[in-house]
């Protein structure tokens, strides 16, 4: 296309507007529930962890990108302390789960808030969680505190959650219901381990900016955490974000936590897969046109001869002439050349089938050029034309 061109110029004015215009258009609201607390979107967290410390007086509040089981066996902790985890999936391993009970036993808490908990943690624990698929019904169960002096008016609704999600218990003597739902199922529970104590809690979006941040349900977030006591607080990210920091994350790691970024990478893999098959191919050389070889060898003698015939040097065309002609006589034949006798001559008859006369005047034509230093053009021609006539009927 010509850059000049107007319809150039107009199709590069449309891609910028329309990158101008997507650049600063604004970005629609992310629904997705990250719980992380670096996220401001309504169901990120970090509205809840920046307000931790005045909810556990100016305690210490660190958060986590280590597995459980490395940061309580690998760290050095405080005497006492909380361990705090809101997310969707409460999912650890053997070692996790051990490390965590030992914890616990030896006089500290844990806060867990989530819909789905590891099975193993909360057989220990006599516990069972429940988790329903979502009611088609517009209506969500109220929710409300147990304890009268937390207990709220009308109770507490969260339109993103229907309240169906609730806990079986099963070893009554150690569990405490702490909050519950319209049906009187236990949504919130202390359970009592060791020294310590586990809280258990199956609505972890109430915890989130969205409903955090909101007068009719904040307090439901903070009354939520201050039954733990005030001590320093560990709050874990590894459950949500991985192992890895900001300041730790490649390039790669990067685009794989960024959704159009990895949409891209994909698309870039496929596109690489399909050069691979369709263009990688190794491409073949136009194949050039061969011509027959052409047989030149008449051409050059041709071409000598008319040099020896300008230069009026007759006598050395008819040597080459008749040493041609004996030559083809040896390898045709097979017969010996040293002497054109008449001996040679009745050998040569039968053999190529000629007259007697025409073989007799040829080679006296022969030794006629060879008798002469110098031979005229008259007498070239007809030795020429006698070697061209054997030459023709013997074939």
């Amino acid at each position: 296309m010509n850059w000049r061109s107007k319809y150039f110029w107009f199709l590069a004015l449309t891609v910028l507007l329309y990158s101008l215009f997507e650049y600063y258009r604004p970005k629609p609201i992310d629904w997705t529930p990250s719980y992380s607390n670096k996220d401001k979107i309504p169901f990120g967290t970090k509205a809840l962890y920046e307000l931790l410390p005045d909810v556990f007086g100016n305690q210490k509040v660190e958060s986590l990108r280590l597995p459980i089981y490395n940061h309580l066996s690998e760290n050095k902790l405080a005497p006492k302390s909380n361990y705090i985890f809101v997310c969707h999936t409460f999912e650890i391993d053997k070692n996790d789960r051990n490390q965590l009970l030992t914890y616990v036993k030896q006089g500290n808490n844990v806060f867990i808030s989530a819909y789905e908990f590891s099975d193993t943690l909360l057989k220990t624990l006599g516990v069972r969680a429940t988790l329903k698929a979502p009611t088609l019904r517009d209506t969500a169960l109220v929710m409300n505190f147990v304890n009268p002096v937390f207990t709220k008016k009308g109770g507490y609704v969260f339109s993103e959650d229907d309240g169906r999600n609730y806990f079986l218990v099963k070893k009554a003597e150690n569990v405490t219901v702490l909050a519950q739902n319209a049906r009187n199922e236990p949504i919130f529970l202390k359970v009592k381990y060791g020294k310590g104590y586990f809280f258990l809690h199956n609505l972890p979006l109430a915890l989130t900016n969205y409903y955090a941040l909101n007068s009719k349900t904040t307090d439901f977030a903070f009354n939520s955490l201050s039954y733990l006591p005030v001590l320093p607080v560990y709050w874990d990210e590894y459950l949500k974000q991985g192992r890895f920091g900001e300041n730790e994350q490649s390039i790669f790691r990067y685009i794989m936590t960024q959704p159009p970024l990895q949409w891209a990478y994909y698309l870039i893999l496929f596109g690489l897969l399909l050069y691979a098959i369709f263009a990688g191919k190794r491409t073949q050389r136009i194949i050039p046109i061969i011509e027959i070889p052409k047989n030149t060898s008449l051409e050059f003698i041709q071409t000598i001869g008319k040099m020896y015939f300008q230069q009026s040097d007759h006598a050395n065309i008819a040597e080459k002439k008749i040493q041609h002609l004996l030559l083809y006589i040896r390898e045709r034949f097979g017969l010996r050349t040293n002497e054109l006798d008449e001996e040679f001559k009745e050998a040569l008859i039968p053999k190529t089938g000629l007259p007697p006369l025409d073989i007799n005047l040829l080679f006296s034509e022969i030794a006629h050029a060879g008798r002469n230093g110098k031979l005229s053009e008259y007498a070239l021609l007809s030795l020429n034309r006698r070697i061209e006539d054997f030459y023709q009927r013997v074939k």
